[in-house]
Formats: structure tokens, sequence, C-alpha cells
């Protein structure tokens, strides 16, 4: 399994940034909290994913959001490695590049899902079986010719 460190980062960073949010706090309320000095430009990198985070940072980051850093760890593992049955990782830009007939009415959702988080900048979506089957359902096809398509499409 390959990891796609720039991907990783970057959801770790979002992971932070949405942490940091529940509990409501600033970036500067968020700086008064840790027990070292981190200035907030580097706090605002963080939560981009520009800059890569320190496991000793991590931790000193999870422990003054009270979260555990194996709980936040996961988060992150399942948004980059979809490990659980029934769900399909799938790119968007690449969805929209495919040009099977049968997945028009797919490629038209992703244009308009892409276009829509444009401001968030990601450009994956993961599909559980629910949704899948109003996809295949969509493109005339069965479920499971549908996923093998979209696997096909993007290779982990």
């Amino acid at each position: 399994m390959l990891i796609d460190a720039e991907s990783y980062q970057r959801i770790l960073g979002d992971e932070l940034r949405k942490l940091r949010r529940k509990r409501g706090w600033t970036r500067k309320e968020l700086n008064q909290h840790l027990q070292s000095e981190i200035s907030l430009q580097t706090l605002a990198t963080y939560e981009l994913g520009t800059r890569h985070c320190s496991v000793v940072r991590l931790v000193e980051l999870c422990v003054a959001m009270d979260e555990l850093p194996q709980d936040l760890l996961a988060k992150v593992h399942r948004r980059v490695f979809v490990d659980e049955p029934g769900r399909v990782r799938i790119d968007l830009r690449l969805v929209i590049k495919d040009d099977q007939e049968e997945l028009l009415p797919l490629r038209r959702w992703a244009d308009d899902r892409l276009k829509r988080s444009s401001d968030n900048g990601s450009t994956e979506v993961h599909l559980d079986f629910a949704a899948l089957e109003r996809m295949a359902e969509l493109c005339g096809i069965p479920t499971v010719d549908l996923v093998g398509r979209l696997r096909r499409l993007n290779p982990s």
C-alpha cells in the first residue's frame, strides 16, 4: 500500500482544524492551552497540511484538545485508506475524465460535486453501498459492475 504523504498531511490538518473548531476555539485560544510555544502561523500550516507535524507536537495538540492521538490518527487513516467493506474511494477528477458511455450520469454528478466542493480542495469522496446502488441504477448497470469500474478508475 502506497502512502501519499501530501494527501495524508492535508487530511491530518483538516482533522486538527475540525477538532479545534468542535471545541469552539480560535487558533489563538488553542495556543493558550498548549504546553509549548507555537506561532499561530505554525498552527495554521499544520491545519492546512503544508507543514509536517512531529509526533510529539501532534500528541501535544491532541492533549490540549482532549482527544486521544490514536483516535485522531484513526480518523485520518479511514479518510486516506478506505478499508471498510462496502465502501469505495473515488477521485472525482478521474471519474470526470473517464469516457465510458454508461457512466455519463456519474460523470455529471462528479463534475457538480467537484464544483460545489472546490473551496475545500478535496477531490476524493467515499461512497457507501447505498450510494453505489443508486449510482448503478442511474447508470443502468449492476452495482457490482459499477464498483469494478470505479476501482479500475481509482487504483490504490
